[in-house]
C-alpha cells in the first residue's frame, strides 16, 4: 500500500524543493474514494451531502477501485494525486 500525505510529500530524489500549502476545505478539489465494498458509495454520498451545506460540491468527485479484493490501479492513484488536493476514503461494509 502506498499512502500519499500532502503535508509531507514523498522524499525528493534530487535537491529540488517542493512547496506545499494546506488544503482549503472550502474550495479545493476533493476525491471521494470508494474501496468498492457494499455501502461505501452511500457513505461517500452522505459525506458529499454534508459538505454541500458548507461549500460548492462541483469539484468533489467520486472515484472507485475496480474491485474490493484488488488494490487500486497505479493510474487511479496517480490521477487522484495529480488532480485533487485531498481524498476522503470510504471503507464500507
Amino acid at each position: 500500500m502506498r499512502i500519499f500525505n500532502p503535508t509531507f510529500g514523498l522524499s525528493a530524489t534530487s535537491a529540488e524543493k517542493v512547496s506545499l500549502k494546506p488544503v482549503n476545505w472550502q474550495t479545493d478539489a476533493i476525491a471521494l474514494m470508494s474501496n468498492s465494498k457494499p455501502n461505501a458509495r452511500e457513505l461517500l454520498e452522505g459525506i458529499r451531502g454534508k459538505l454541500s451545506a458548507h461549500r460548492q460540491v462541483e469539484n468533489i468527485k467520486f472515484m472507485a477501485k475496480n474491485s474490493a479484493s484488488q488494490p487500486a490501479p497505479k493510474e487511479l492513484i496517480q490521477d487522484i494525486a495529480k488532480n485533487y488536493r485531498a481524498a476522503i476514503l470510504a471503507l464500507g461494509d
